[in-house]
């Protein structure tokens, strides 16, 4: 009798209990996949973003102090963050942003196509009639 006893008493959890828990589980890692992505994918255009306003930095600091000329093409290279010519353009892409919008805007930057693998091109264009000039940045293969 008392060896019956002691089987009746056992604790513990019963197999539709863990299969409610798992349930539940499951249902919060799905719903929270789609968050984590839309977060990843801001960071990215944040990233490429960052990169965007340090060439754009780099561009005019260069061209005020005179080793770029207007019209030309130079390439921001990410990793040493210094201008360089066309010849020495980065083999290797640092652009992360994907197809999919973060929601993040900056001039000149779009998802469509993709800045994911290039790098950034930046021509100069000085105005003749005044003192402004304008960067502008596109993402390049």
């Amino acid at each position: 009798m008392k060896q019956l006893r002691e089987r009746l008493n056992k604790k513990g959890f019963t197999l539709a209990e863990l299969l409610i828990v798992v349930a539940i589980i499951a249902v919060l890692v799905a719903v929270s996949i789609p968050v984590f992505n839309s977060k990843l994918e801001k960071s990215r255009e944040a990233t490429d973003i960052a990169n965007m306003r340090a060439a754009k930095a780099a561009a005019v600091a260069a061209f005020m102090d005179g080793d770029m000329t207007a019209g030309t093409a130079y390439y921001y290279d990410a990793e040493n963050g210094n201008i360089v010519v066309a010849d020495k353009k980065p083999a290797k892409g640092y652009g992360q942003g994907t197809k999919t919008d973060g929601g993040l805007d900056y001039p000149g930057y779009e998802t469509n196509p993709a800045p994911e693998g290039q790098v950034i091109q930046i021509t100069i264009t000085d105005a003749t009639d005044s003192t402004d000039i304008t960067v502008e940045l596109t993402w390049v293969e």
